[in-house]
Formats: C-alpha cells, sequence, structure tokens
C-alpha cells in the first residue's frame, strides 16, 4: 500500500505521480512475466500475485487522483 507521505507527494506533483503509476505498472507486467515463465514453488507464487493485486490497489488510488 501506498504510504501517506507517498499519497501527500502525488497529489501535490502530478509529475511524481504520473511517474508512480509507470513505474507501478512496469512492475506488475515484470510480475505477470515472472508467473507465466516460472518454475516457482506454490508458496512463492502465491507471495507474487499477493504483490500484484497489492500494486493493482495502488494504481487504483494514483488513478483517482488523476481525475
Amino acid at each position: 500500500m501506498l504510504d501517506s507521505h507517498t499519497i501527500i507527494t502525488c497529489k501535490k506533483n502530478p509529475m511524481i505521480r504520473d511517474l508512480k503509476i509507470k513505474n507501478i505498472e512496469h512492475a506488475i507486467y515484470q510480475a505477470e512475466i515472472m508467473i507465466k515463465e516460472s518454475k516457482m514453488n506454490q508458496e512463492e507464487l502465491s507471495f507474487l500475485k499477493r504483490k500484484i493485486s497489492d500494486s493493482r490497489q495502488d494504481l487504483e488510488i494514483l488513478y483517482l487522483m488523476k481525475n
């Protein structure tokens, strides 16, 4: 989850918010590739999927700030 400092900074500075959005989108994309090509055990895959879910929630918050 985004911490309060990050949320405040992203509200004040749209450039930082947009950069944060791009970074999270890239991280999600890379994690999904890792899952597809993975030979990880189920526990590791579950952890990675939870992180993707958390990142998508962060993206939703940042997208809402944009509007």
